[in-house]
């Protein structure tokens, strides 16, 4: 069987960067067991409530639902398991330094097969406000309206 190239979303946390300011980025691999893998070959998984803690040097994904292996037996997973990340060690005292001090999240913003293994894209985050919220509405609706008026320009429509 030929190796797998490229890399396959499998899902992404849209509502992350929805609820959170993202200052820093990380790509991680994920320790799964067997029918986890095949589960998410299936293309099921949620990240919506997920987030990362370091514990005794280790960092944990929590809170993702993987749901069981349809085929599988009683081997099969728990969903809502810790999964260990894959990170070097100047990336966790990093993340370490940063949560502790700073008051930051780690949360995953996608899931995704590159070169046939699970990695997970995490980020450092500092939550928002509402009003942060809302002004990053604000400016994504301008730029809307921008890029329409543009584009009605263009075609020689002055409306």
């Amino acid at each position: 069987m030929p190796k797998e190239r490229g890399q396959k979303v499998i899902v992404s946390n849209r509502k992350a960067r929805h609820d959170y300011s993202i200052l820093d980025t990380y790509e991680a691999g994920l320790v799964l067991v067997g029918t986890e893998v095949k589960s998410l070959r299936a293309g099921k998984a949620s990240l919506q409530e997920a987030f990362a803690t370091v514990d005794d040097g280790e960092v944990w994904l929590r809170n993702v639902h993987i749901p069981e292996y349809t085929q599988g037996t009683w081997t099969n997973h728990m969903p809502k398991r810790n999964r260990k990340l894959l990170l070097h060690r100047r990336e966790i005292e990093k993340l370490l330094d940063k949560t502790k001090a700073s008051g930051l999240s780690i949360v995953p913003l996608s899931m995704y097969f590159k070169d046939g293994k699970v990695k997970v894209e995490i980020a450092l985050a500092k939550g928002k406000k509402s009003y942060d919220k809302r002004q990053d509405i604000a400016k994504r609706d301008a730029g809307r309206e921008v890029s329409r008026a543009m584009g009605r320009a263009l075609k020689g429509r002055f409306d």
